[in-house]
């Protein structure tokens, strides 16, 4: 039966390779080594050859590996990112060959120990010495053979190396398959999009390339020019176009994985979007990713992606027919910070078609008017957004809701849309049609962005920090003209407001000198794309992904079953019935103590979809809440209402909650689906309401679910108690040290899953002893010392009330420099780290956004800003001022 992978070389005819017979030209072997690198893990044994050849008298250096075996197998070649070299890439070179893989690195030329000068993957030079690659694959005994001098082979690797895949699968007809990631499809749009020089970007590609003396002549000078005129030519335009993979768009015919960054103003997400609709064209099967990070910074997901581009290979190179290759298409999303490295959260959306930059789309009206606003003579000062070199750092305290852009007044323009009935998911390119006029007969140069902003006005947000540029001619001035803003995968709430601007400068690009007078006016609605197609991935959850720790503990039965009537029961009060808890007062003294309390006038409330972490030291008072709650035990003073119902021991409303308090009590002798069994007929409730089939999918025990618990571990007990308290699905689930027991990747599972539960609309209240768990997994925080209430409200508050910042830099921070930064208006002090690399800086009247402005004028090297405290911090700064 024939495979796909020889069917879609069957049916694709793709133009020769012009190279097909270059190995003639590949100069003998210059020198090498080889050794053994053998994982003490298990893992098979692989071996690494390196060597330079000499290809047209430019010495290039590689490195080969292959795992233990005489069989033979595909080749994977692995390009390095602009800068790097073949080093960078070992690791994953070493993974595939464990893998079954021949594969090949090396640095291209200009790099690392490999010769010659930077000519930007010219075709004659960096694109033809991968041709030469292949040949020497070709002839190694190891490599599976399509034919005659034509190995099976993909390519892969990230932005330089990703657009060499690219390029070489446009150039050469003897690759198979490639998974491009974070990379360019056409490297002037990227350099010089809608005509407006990137002239940071571009700086740090020369800097970065070692000089301009390490390029080509004709690159320099082309660089040179523009960057002294501000403004590409057509010659500019037309050399870098020459040099991108459009260049070879109706030649890629070979199944392509095309992995795009959301945080990169660099290449930002329109370039695989050009990059699949010329695949796809050409009948090769294509699938897109977007990735968290990008060039900008951000989680790079490495473990994701390679293990991707691994199954991609297994499927078209293989030809494992079986091997799942992921969605069509795949988004990462945002859901917090990790607390221990400042890490997105991520999780995956996808659809099993390409939605493409303008999918669903959505009008909002837009009010504003006309706007007129000036360029400033000298372009200065400029507005920022992104910014090389330390946009990871605001891109990731965007996705925490501090919004770090700057615009300046006169020299922008905004148009609002009404506050959001409900969230909106927006997915795409946002468009809308002006009308812009510049004085004098100029171009008009401006920059376009949509912001998130709450509603109160005060917090504006700009997704991924990302702008689009756009140079407008005076023949496109004064008709309608449909802007496209930066494609982005943001959610907005409900009651948030869309603001749109349109400013006159940016710091990352070049913008006129002379000065000039603009006026544009929204001459339609902004089209949001939606992708209602694309969903959060719900099914295939792992092993407890139901199961948020759901409490309903054994106890919970004899609550049921051994009830104390109470003689003054309070009546319900309607106006709570949405509410899932709230405590009023509630005290409660030691046993035999006329004046020490457990918990005392301790309150609070908690809302639907909220994971409450309830914080304190030993002896804070955190346990004889929850038994209070569970109704163990009644309070001397105060009340507590569950949906506006009084709590009292055996109350009708506690079937609305489950807990895990304290451990759960089994019989040992008994499996442990009959103890589930067992626990929920002592309720008393329809077996049909238990949802066991849930429960037992989340326990994930298998085959030990008819083992006696007698014969568990304490983390089968911990899971068989998840499940059992996820009995019923209850509304409210208080869970007392749910991942006692649990390892890190469990503990992680837990973490989701309570996050999942509480997004249906549940609630979930967690005590831990582990903060970085509980930051992570929680909305809310209530913290309690000596029984009584510290501090309440949303994580993020409570981790960023402090007003110090800690600003890390790229280069040791002088005593001259931070006396500068504490001297400025709106700072309070500013403090030297004690490694000199970064600086503390306490507000007293300044914003996070002023602060970064006044910093990169003064041309501080900055890398991040960020909230100083972690929940570490901001809860051993309130237990110790509760106890002073």
């Amino acid at each position: 039966m024939e495979t796909p992978t020889a069917r879609w070389r069957r049916l694709l005819p793709r133009t020769p390779g012009r190279w097909a017979a270059a190995g003639a030209a590949l100069a003998v072997l210059v020198g090498g080594g080889t050794f053994s690198a053998v994982a003490d893990d298990g893992s098979p044994a692989v071996q690494r050859e390196d060597r330079t050849l000499r290809m047209d008298g430019v010495p290039v250096d590689t490195s080969y590996f292959y795992g233990e075996g005489s069989g033979k197998r595909p080749a994977v070649l692995i390009g390095h990112g602009f800068g790097g070299s073949k080093d960078d890439v070992r690791a994953q070179a070493e993974k595939l060959a464990a893998d079954g893989y021949a594969v090949l690195t090396w640095s291209a030329r200009g790099f690392g120990k490999s010769g010659g000068k930077i000519s930007l993957n010219d075709p004659e030079n960096e694109v033809r010495d991968v041709s030469r690659l292949i040949d020497w694959l070709a002839g190694r005994p190891e490599v599976e053979l399509d034919g005659k001098g034509d190995p099976r082979v993909g390519l892969t690797g990230a932005s330089y190396g990703g657009a060499v895949s690219l390029l070489a699968a446009g150039h050469d007809e003897r690759v198979d398959a490639i998974a491009p990631v974070i990379t360019y499809w056409n490297l002037a749009d990227a350099l010089f999009p809608e005509g407006v020089f990137k002239k940071l970007w571009a700086g740090i590609f020369i800097t970065t390339g070692g000089g301009c003396e390490k390029f080509e002549q004709r690159l320099c000078e082309m660089y040179e020019r523009v960057a002294v005129s501000g403004k590409p030519d057509a010659e500019a335009v037309k050399l870098l176009a020459e040099r991108s993979p459009s260049a070879v768009a109706d030649r890629i015919k070979v199944p392509s994985l095309l992995l795009q960054g959301q945080s990169d103003s660099l290449f930002p997400l329109g370039h695989a979007d050009a990059m699949q609709k010329a695949i796809s064209a050409n009948g090769a099967p294509v699938s897109v990713d977007w990735i968290s990070g990008g060039h900008d910074g951000g989680d790079s997901e490495t473990s994701r992606v390679e293990g991707r581009v691994g199954a991609w290979f297994d499927r078209h190179l293989k030809e494992e027919s079986g091997t799942d290759t992921g969605p069509v298409f795949r988004v990462t999303r945002t859901g917090g910070l990790d607390s221990t490295d400042g890490a997105a959260l991520l999780r995956g959306a996808s659809s099993d078609t390409y939605p493409g930059l303008r999918s669903g789309g959505r009008d909002l009206a837009l009010g504003g008017g006309t706007k007129t606003f000036r360029n400033p003579a000298g372009s200065s000062p400029p507005a920022i957004s992104a910014v090389p070199g330390i946009g990871g750092g605001l891109a990731q305290l965007s996705s925490l809701g501090v919004g770090l852009s700057l615009d300046f007044p006169g020299q922008f323009g905004r148009f609002e849309s009404a506050p959001l009935d409900t969230s909106v998911r927006v997915t795409g390119t946002p468009t809308v049609k002006v009308n812009v006029t510049a004085s004098g007969g100029r171009d008009a140069v401006l920059f376009g962005k949509v912001y998130d902003v709450s509603p109160d006005g005060r917090q504006q947000v700009l997704p991924h920090q990302l702008v689009a540029p756009y140079r407008i001619t005076p023949d496109q001035q004064g008709k309608p003209l449909e802007l496209a803003l930066p494609a982005v995968d943001h959610e907005f709430d409900a009651g948030h407001r869309l603001r749109l601007v349109f400013s006159a400068t940016d710091l990352g690009y070049a913008s006129p000198a002379e000065p000039a007078t603009y006026t544009v006016t929204a001459d339609g609605p902004l089209t949001i794309p939606t992708a209602p197609a694309v969903r959060t991935a719900a099914a295939a959850l792992p092993w407890w992904t139901w199961g948020l720790p759901t409490a309903a503990l054994v106890i919970a039965a004899g609550l049921l079953l051994t009830a104390r009537r109470r003689t003054a029961t309070p009546a319900p009060d309607p106006e709570l019935a949405d509410v899932p808890l709230q405590i009023t007062g509630l005290s409660k003294k030691y046993a035999k103590s006329v004046d020490r309390y457990a918990v005392r006038e301790l309150s609070f409330r908690v809302e639907k979809g909220q994971v409450l972490g309830l914080l304190g030291p030993n002896g804070a008072g955190k346990t004889t809440t929850l038994r209070m709650l569970m109704g163990l035990i009644s309070p001397d003073e105060g009340e507590i209402r569950v949906f506006g119902q009084a709590i009292r021991p055996g109350a009708p409303v506690l079937s609305r909650v489950g807990a895990f308090v304290e451990g759960a009590g089994f019989l040992p002798h008994l499996s442990g689906r009959a103890n589930l069994d067992l626990y929920w007929q002592a309720t008393g409730r329809p077996a049909e309401d238990a949802r066991i089939d849930e429960a037992l999918e989340i326990a994930g025990l298998g085959d030990a679910l008819a083992r006696a618990v007698r014969t568990y571990s304490q983390g089968m007990r911990q899971r068989l108690a998840i499940a059992q308290a996820m009995l019923g699905m209850p509304d409210l689930l208080i869970l007392d040290e749910p991942t006692n027991g649990l390892d890190p990747p469990q503990i992680r599972e837990m973490r989701d899953v309570m996050i999942r539960y509480a997004a249906g609309g549940r609630t979930v209240i967690v005590s831990s002893h582990l903060l970085s768990e509980v930051e992570q997994s929680c909305t809310h925080l209530v913290v309690m010392d000596r029984g009584r209430l510290v501090q309440a409200g949303p994580v993020a508050e409570i981790t960023g009330s402090g007003d110090m910042l800690l600003v890390s830099v790229a280069e040791e921070v002088s005593e001259p420099l931070a006396e500068k930064v504490a001297a400025l208006p709106g700072i309070g002090s500013a403090v030297r780290t004690d490694d000199g690399r970064g600086l503390l800086v306490r507000l007293d009247g300044a914003t996070t956004s002023r602060l970064v402005a006044d910093l990169v004028r003064l041309d501080v090297p900055v890398t991040g800003v960020g909230p100083h405290r972690r929940l570490e911090d901001a809860f051993l700064t309130l237990i110790s001022g509760g106890a002073a």
